[in-house]
């Protein structure tokens, strides 16, 4: 992060798929607050790309795993923008402490052994996030509701990610398994969705783009934009 680049350029530059989605969230403060949880994502996320050895993984993520235990003890936080942003948010420290220990499953060696070992990870991950993002938009919204949406996201993200060398997904998985799983997430996600408050809704619209980045290919940001915003005018993945 530049010294003049502040946490929403970041995350708009990093995870431009949640950026456009929290476009949609009309509450600033909230908005804020999400873009912090997105931020911290972002920095756990990449800690396993950006390590020679698992041992330097583990200390970069307990660090951010210790940083909010610490705002969750009550201490000051840590200088570093992103842990003061989530300090002055109205996450629960103990969640955000939570979603940095599953990450510890990314600096495991080799790919998860079978579907159910994938799908407790992209719960874990992906699962959390939308739940922590939802939750913070509508206090109501259903863990449950943001479930599917969140798997089909999470899964097209294994997949790039193993496009790009990294792959965490079994041996045997080729991109029509991994096709064939995240319409059936997309399917199940369709009647979760309706239990989700409107305010809630960018939390898990980012699934609308699952599709086309299974196609391999890269979307403008006019294409993602509208996506969008049809999924959260209709309420549709």
């Amino acid at each position: 992060m530049a010294d003049t680049e502040t946490l929403d350029d970041l995350v708009r530059r990093v995870d431009p798929d949640r950026w456009l989605a929290s476009r949609f969230i009309g509450d600033l403060a909230a908005r804020a607050d999400v873009i912090a949880l997105f931020g911290l994502n972002y920095e756990l996320a990449r800690v396993a790309g950006g390590v020679s050895n698992a041992l330097m993984g583990e200390i970069r993520i307990t660090w951010w795993r210790e940083a909010m235990e610490e705002i969750a003890a009550g201490k000051p936080p840590r200088k570093h923008p992103n842990v003061e942003a989530l300090a002055a948010s109205r996450f629960d420290p103990n969640a955000l402490a939570t979603l940095a220990e599953a990450r510890f499953a990314d600096l495991d060696e080799g790919p998860l052994k079978d579907e159910a070992a994938v799908l407790a990870y992209v719960d874990a991950t992906a699962g959390t996030l939308a739940v922590l993002a939802a939750r913070r938009l509508d206090a109501s919204a259903d863990p449950h509701a943001v479930k599917g949406a969140a798997r089909a996201f999470g899964l097209t993200g294994l997949w790039r990610l193993a496009q790009a060398g990294r792959s965490r997904l079994p041996e045997t998985w080729t991109r029509e398994d991994v096709v064939g799983r995240v319409e059936a997430q997309l399917k199940a996600a369709r009647g979760e969705v309706r239990g989700l408050p409107v305010a809630a809704f960018p939390a898990v619209a980012p699934a609308a783009l699952a599709r086309p980045h299974l196609k391999g290919r890269e979307m403008s940001d006019l294409e993602r934009k509208a996506r969008l915003t049809f999924a959260v005018a209709t309420g549709r993945l």
